[in-house]
């Protein structure tokens, strides 16, 4: 399989793609290694994922200019992304021993009662590309805590950066036959549906996610989905500083190139604002520096996938035969590598592709609205469910608005963030079940009561 530079569509490694015959290998030898991994303290296999956090640290600029490479983010951006897998590392390893940890419920001369965590075996995590390290140590980090083993498949996409995580799990200390990388694209992971494991962990799109839950079903194991969004942000009337919100909103619907699943998707203004945010919010799009990531000060890089420009065409296509008035971008830009210039239309509507369908790319539709109840009208109309956002000086007009959202996550004056001390979990096409937070320490842990009658 060969591994493609999305900036400049040079080849720059090549690798072995995985098999049946020597993935359930891996899984073999993972079976074994499972259990001498939870036979070991907590403490121990605390203290060695501390070890990785120090070794991701301390490569910092070397993985992020692989991960550049690969993906086709900005050289800050990569470096930001392992900076903020670090913070979540380290949120874990301050609180796995508290989540993990036997939990005593009663205790009186008759009768102790306790929960332990037992770990649920072997994990397979297919993972994603827009986010490698952030999205991945969401599950392989708590699923080792816990006492786990990983079959750990990055998204082809990210294939060296998955190959740089194994390796420096190694040299923290996690044995050769607890975590194992799995090399491929699509029929690799059929592989690994087909095979048995204690619990799937998926990151990306509706779709295939949708596909692993219906594959693993039969099984009757924990299949948890981090799927996709198509997260609408409202700025109500009342907002003072239209720019500062306009410049930060921006960057919500823009980072990473709009390839996240918490980026703002869909942008709803009030008409009090709406002009002074608009002509805010193009001055700001139109000032960024496109170009090779590793350049410095470029903000929009390449996207990663090429097939997902020609989903940007169509959206901009669809939203223009419509009625839609297009500000800024548009089309692919330059003759090599994955650009597409950042887009900005307005005068959409709900019915148009890139208010509905996931666009995860630099495009941006911008919706006047007569007041709240409108705003709350259209926010609602998604088939997703994974963040949305309020922008508003008044807390109690923001939450009037979020609590009436089926969402995961609600964002008062701010959007496109994640902490690790947060549950990040999806509604409907968002997808099912938590990672981060205590609750995604203890998805990767089977709850034992534990009755003691003295």
């Amino acid at each position: 399989m060969n591994i493609v530079n999305p900036a400049t569509e040079e080849i720059i490694a090549s690798v072995k793609e995985d098999d049946s015959k020597s993935l359930a290998h891996k899984r073999n030898l993972l079976k074994v290694g499972q259990k001498n991994w939870a036979a070991r303290s907590l403490a121990e296999r605390l203290r060695i994922i501390t070890q990785f956090y120090n070794l991701l640290d301390a490569e910092k600029e070397r993985l992020a200019a692989m991960l550049t490479s690969e993906v086709g983010k900005p050289l800050q951006q990569s470096r930001n992304e392992i900076n903020g897998a670090g913070t979540r590392i380290k949120w874990m390893l301050d609180h796995g021993a508290k989540y993990l940890s036997d939990e005593l419920v009663t205790d009186t001369p008759e009768l102790k009662e306790y929960i332990s965590y037992n770990p649920l075996g072997i994990v397979c995590n297919i993972s994603a590309w827009n986010y490698p390290y952030l999205v991945g140590v969401n599950v392989f980090i708590p699923a080792l805590m816990a006492g786990n083993a990983v079959l750990y498949k990055p998204s082809e996409y990210a294939t060296l950066t998955g190959l740089e995580i194994e390796k420096l799990l190694r040299q923290a200390g996690v044995p050769d036959d607890v975590f194992k990388v799995a090399i491929g694209a699509k029929e690799t992971g059929e592989h690994l549906l087909d095979m048995n494991f204690d619990g799937y962990f998926f990151t990306g799109s509706y779709r295939t996610g949708k596909h692993i839950y219906e594959r693993v079903a039969p099984k009757m194991v924990p299949c948890q989905l981090e799927l996709g969004g198509k997260d609408p942000l409202y700025v109500a009337g009342d907002v003072k500083d239209v720019a500062a919100v306009a410049v930060a909103t921006a960057d919500g619907a823009f980072y990473n190139n709009g390839q996240s699943c918490c980026s703002v998707e869909r942008i709803y203004v009030h008409e009090k604002v709406y002009d002074d945010y608009l002509a805010a919010f193009v001055k700001e799009v139109e000032s960024w520096k496109t170009g090779l990531p590793d350049e410095e000060g470029v903000y929009i890089g390449a996207l990663t996938r090429k097939e997902q420009l020609k989903v940007l065409e169509l959206q901009v296509k669809d939203a223009l035969q419509y009625g839609a008035v297009l500000l800024s971008g548009g089309k692919r830009k330059g003759e090599k590598g994955n650009y597409f210039e950042p887009t900005v239309l307005t005068n959409v509507t709900n019915q148009m592709k890139v208010m509905q369908e996931e666009s995860f790319g630099p495009i941006i539709g911008i919706m006047k609205v007569n007041d709240d109840a409108e705003a709350l009208y259209l926010m609602q109309d998604t088939a997703y469910g994974l963040t949305a956002s309020v922008y508003s000086d008044s807390w109690e007009r923001a939450e009037n608005i979020l609590s009436q959202i089926d969402s995961g996550t609600g964002y008062w004056n701010c959007c496109d963030r994640v902490s690790a001390a947060l549950p990040w979990s999806g509604r409907r096409h968002s997808g099912i079940g938590a990672t981060l937070s205590h609750q995604g320490i203890r998805a990767f842990t089977r709850p034992r009561a534990w009755h003691l009658k003295r």
